[in-house]
């Protein structure tokens, strides 16, 4: 159950009900959040353990500076290097995979530079800075917008040059960045997730899918209360676990959107 904000004022009036139960912050990504996973999942282990959950998704650069300050316990985001740079620092306990899904190339329905012909996501991405139609990034140093950037520079085209041109930066989250495109008829790349909860699709089709370089891989890292004392590190721990454990991994393969399942359990324990 997520901490409303009437919560939190009697929480406020009346010290003892926070007191009564305690609750865990993860910083995330949007894309477990937007999706509905979350909604899914913490029910089920907040009856399980009585813990209530505080979910703070932004894209996962934010999500690992806030975890960096203190402000979580646990961090489940998907940008394997900042992962591990996050732990190698000295801000979290170990990583561990958790799930994947994938990353979609989304454009108009009629497809104006022809991306679904290609070969590869590379040449997709070519043909879109070749044709000069309207890409829309994030633009917000999610997981998102780092692969996003990886792919155009192993694609050999340079964006920064077109910003304001054919490539427009939304600076927003997934949600957003979708109902920028939707509204442009532009192409875009989101997560699988977000794309198969969104509703408002306009025009837009997922028209490149597949490969290993469009695999988006989370992970999950308790924040390591060395360097932070506050931080509910047995609490985290406890529900990491079950998370990476047979009934977590269980759980995560049996959430749905209109029939289809979005996250892919894949635990490798450390």
């Amino acid at each position: 159950m997520r901490l409303t904000f009437a919560f939190v004022l009697s929480c406020l009036a009346f010290p003892s009900a926070m007191a009564e139960t305690e609750f865990l912050t993860i910083a995330s990504t949007t894309s477990t959040d937007h999706s509905g996973l979350y909604d899914h999942l913490l029910p089920i282990y907040e009856k399980k353990a009585g813990v209530s959950f505080r979910v703070v998704a932004v894209g996962t650069g934010q999500a690992i500076r806030n975890a960096m300050r203190g402000d979580a316990d646990l961090l489940i985001v998907h940008h394997r290097e900042s992962e591990e740079r996050f732990v190698d620092e000295g801000y979290g306990l170990r990583r561990n995979d958790l799930m994947y899904n994938e990353f979609v190339l989304i454009g108009p329905r009629e497809d104006p530079a022809k991306v679904a012909k290609a070969d590869s996501i590379e040449e997709a991405l070519r043909r879109i800075s070749l044709s000069g139609f309207t890409f829309i990034s994030r633009g917000d140093d999610s997981g998102t917008h780092k692969r996003e950037l990886e792919l155009w520079e192993r694609a050999g085209v340079q964006v920064r040059p077109a910003s304001g041109d054919w490539y427009w930066e939304a600076g927003a989250g997934m949600g957003p960045t979708l109902n920028t495109a939707a509204a442009r008829n532009a192409y875009v790349l989101s997560d699988g997730a977000t794309w198969a909860a969104f509703g408002n699709r306009q025009d837009l089709v997922a028209l490149y899918r597949g490969g290993s370089l469009l695999h988006n891989q989370y992970g999950i890292i308790v924040v390591d209360p060395d360097r932070h004392p506050h931080v509910k590190s047995e609490l985290a721990q406890a529900f990491s676990e079950w998370l990476l454990s047979e009934d977590g991994q269980q759980a995560i393969a049996n959430f749905e959107i209109n029939g289809k399942q979005v996250f892919f359990p894949n635990a490798q324990l450390r």
